[in-house]
């Protein structure tokens, strides 16, 4: 029997690890550059902690969620997102008796049961950061100013922004109401999943990717016409911050967070280099998940990234990070020196050089070409005779310079 790799998944070879390690660094060190921690929470959680925060009417609590029942018959599942996670961490250990701020990120591997495509895989891999305790339009745009420049230092320039405000609890239901009325009308043309949205969740009509529901809803009313006072301040006030960073944006009035948990800010990222499916990152403002999770009423804004779709870009780009290279190969031109070649490589090892040597037994022709073919700085031969005198011939392989050196004094030489 053969075994494969489980449908919709993919193992990561060392040949792209470099890539992955280079973005994973450049992605931490741009949030540090904010002072957002990391936080680490589990791959699993309680299931209901993922249908109350994400939605029962979602796509990916219904169709997508890998849920099983553990040993004891409580009902678990792999997480789709990371926001419930780190919510559910906010409120268990009490983050908030740290700081009045609470600044946190994360990377790390998601699961969701849906078909695969380019860049979309059933694990896949997420960057994200939430910002929880500001209420304030700055914490907006210092979220949405941080994506941006994760991307910038990566070498992205090919990003769009759309933004937008989705109202709150005071303004968007009468929205709602009114939209729902415009919806109506046309509910018998609209898509099987837009009619089962339309009473619960009719925002997300608006959302809709289907060509003829969009079509249908052209005309309808935006919930940024239809914002109150704070709303629609705040939501200037973002605007008028993001011009100030230098970060162009448009307004899309039918981006929306379609969830009564959700407030004011929403905001996607997409670059014209992934295609049809072009989404990198996206993102807002949720005040209200906090509370509906069981804890205070907390302001909260946060967003999250896609890994594979921004490796696929980075392919595009010929990008190739620095693979690990070793400093010196240590080969051996007969048996007596083998055990000192063996010694020494672990001696330099422990001295922080980054040594290797043949353990394969080879001929000393070939371990000049394994040498050669690891990229190796240095390559020092030593046999019996370089034992007796104590010192030996290092060569540089990249402009094929030798130097004799004392074999005792070795790690100073390279």
């Amino acid at each position: 029997m053969t075994y494969r790799a489980i449908k919709g998944t993919k193992d990561i070879l060392p040949a792209e690890t470099a890539r992955w390690q280079h973005v994973e660094q450049t992605v931490r060190s741009v949030f540090h550059r904010y002072n957002y921690r990391e936080i680490r929470t589990p791959v699993f959680e309680q299931t209901s902690l993922f249908a109350r925060s994400i939605g029962e009417l979602t796509d990916i609590v219904g169709k997508e969620m890998y849920t099983f029942a553990d040993r004891s018959g409580d009902s678990i599942t792999l997480r789709p997102e990371g926001t419930a996670s780190v919510m559910r961490s906010y409120i268990q250990n009490n983050l908030a008796q740290d700081q009045p701020l609470t600044k946190v990120y994360y990377i790390g591997p998601m699961f969701r049961q849906e078909r695969p495509q380019a860049g979309r895989l059933r694990q896949f891999h997420q960057f994200g950061a939430e910002a929880t305790g500001s209420p304030t339009p700055e914490t907006d745009a210092e979220i949405i100013a941080l994506a941006i420049d994760i991307y910038r230092a990566l070498g992205i320039t090919q990003w769009s922004l759309q933004i937008n405000s989705v109202g709150d609890e005071e303004c968007r239901p009468r929205y709602k109401e009114l939209l729902r009325a415009e919806l109506r009308k046309v509910a018998d043309r609209l898509s099987p999943e837009s009619q089962k949205r339309l009473e619960q969740n009719p925002m997300r009509v608006l959302d809709s990717k289907d060509e003829n529901d969009r079509a249908l809803t052209a005309g309808m009313p935006l919930i940024n016409d239809h914002l109150n006072e704070a709303c629609a301040a705040h939501f200037g006030r973002v605007k008028e911050l993001l011009t100030s960073y230098g970060i162009p944006f448009t307004v899309n009035g039918r981006l929306v967070r379609g969830l009564d948990y959700y407030t004011k800010t929403a905001f996607e990222i997409t670059s014209s280099e992934l295609g049809s499916q072009d989404a990198l990152a996206g993102g807002g403002r949720y005040d209200l998940l906090v509370q509906e999770l069981g804890g205070k009423p907390t302001p909260s804004v946060g967003f999250a990234a896609g890994m594979e779709r921004l490796m696929m870009i980075l392919e595009k780009k010929g990008f190739a990070a620095p693979e690990p290279r070793p400093r010196l190969f240590l080969a051996a031109a007969d048996a007596p020196a083998r055990d000192w070649v063996l010694a020494k490589t672990m001696e330099l090892r422990s001295r922080g050089v980054a040594a290797e040597t043949d353990l394969l037994g080879r001929s000393l022709k070939s371990q000049m070409k394994e040498a050669d073919r690891q990229g190796a700085a240095f390559v020092l031969v030593v046999g019996a005779a370089e034992l007796a005198a104590g010192r030996g011939v290092l060569k540089n392989l990249s402009d094929h310079s030798s130097v004799e050196v004392a074999l005792d004094d070795l790690h100073h030489s390279v």
